[in-house]
């Protein structure tokens, strides 16, 4: 194997150096929001912060990173402080070097809050970043003024089995290494399944075929439904009391809304003792493209202290 000539090697690194040095502006926003790095847990975690206040941490779901929440920030910013991560291995985030299972997510988003000297965070989290909400508000309770999960059934819990039974693609997506070697070089074919759900523009689809553009990004994507087993576990074994004011939202016209009830009942015996629900009107799933301006103030009615 030849090596690369000291000249190369060092225009290589530096190359390198400075992408996490000085990541792409935020897509969107105004000047009050910025993008940065943060190594925290073993992960380059990106994240965009903007606004002065109560902190709200706000994590996407698939397919989409940070900018999931780019119509809804502006306005949140008004009354809050705003961070917006990219989970493990998407976007602009390094993969983990550890496991992609909701608790081990919660624990990068964690580390990323001590780190940043976050305190009493209201934690927002939609289609999986609402899994890794959950396990955050399960497993540091006592970081949190609250928590919303939007718009998915939790692995383990009441209801799961038949989303499950009704969404193929987590099947699919479970698959060792098949959906790599199908899906890599034909993102856009696939992820088009996805946007043909929603409100999403050619902007939006262009950003988040960047997000996941790469093999390591999919592969990161698909370690997290291959991680759902452990999440299961995790959750079904969950008892003990906890307090933490958790808000279960779904889009009202979701194909998940009728597990609603159910869901939030079973979350009660699992020892969250103060659940509450409600839906986002004219929403199917995507809820921050489907109705941005009643989801942004359901976040900011529900994350202001109290």
């Amino acid at each position: 194997m030849k090596c690369l000539p000291t000249f190369l090697l060092f225009s290589f690194l530096a190359v390198t150096t400075l992408a996490h040095a000085q990541p792409a502006p935020p897509t969107g926003l105004g000047r009050e929001f910025s993008s940065q790095f943060l190594k925290v847990d073993g992960v380059m975690t990106h994240y965009v912060r903007g606004g002065e206040g109560p902190v709200v941490v706000l994590l996407h779901g698939f397919p989409q990173d940070w900018a999931e929440w780019r119509k809804i920030m502006p306005q949140l910013a008004q009354r809050f402080t705003v961070v917006a991560l990219d989970l493990p291995g998407i976007g602009l985030s390094s993969p983990t070097p550890g496991r992609y299972d909701a608790a081990a997510m919660a624990r990068t988003v964690y580390e990323f809050v001590v780190a940043r000297d976050l305190h009493q965070i209201y934690l927002v989290g939609h289609d999986i970043g609402g899994m890794v909400a959950y396990a955050f508000a399960r497993d540091y309770p006592d970081r949190l003024r609250g928590v919303m999960v939007l718009d998915v059934p939790l692995p383990g819990l009441a209801g799961w089995d038949a989303a499950k039974t009704s969404a193929w693609h987590i099947a699919f997506m479970q698959q060792a290494n098949l959906p790599e070697k199908l899906i890599v070089g034909r993102q856009a074919e696939f992820l088009d399944y996805f946007f043909s759900f929603s409100k999403f523009d050619a902007a939006d689809k262009a950003h988040f075929l960047r997000a996941y553009g790469t093999l390591d990004q999919l592969h990161a994507a698909f370690e997290m439904y291959r991680a759902f087993p452990a999440t299961e576990k995790a959750n079904a074994a969950f008892t003990a009391p906890n307090a933490v004011p958790l808000f279960l939202g779904f889009g009202a016209k979701s194909p998940f809304v009728n597990l609603m009830p159910k869901l939030a009942d079973d979350l009660r015996a699992h020892g969250m003792s103060k659940v509450e629900t409600g839906t986002i009107a004219n929403a199917v799933h995507y809820l921050a493209q489907d109705n941005p301006q009643a989801l942004a103030d359901l976040i900011a009615q529900q994350a202001a202290p109290r």
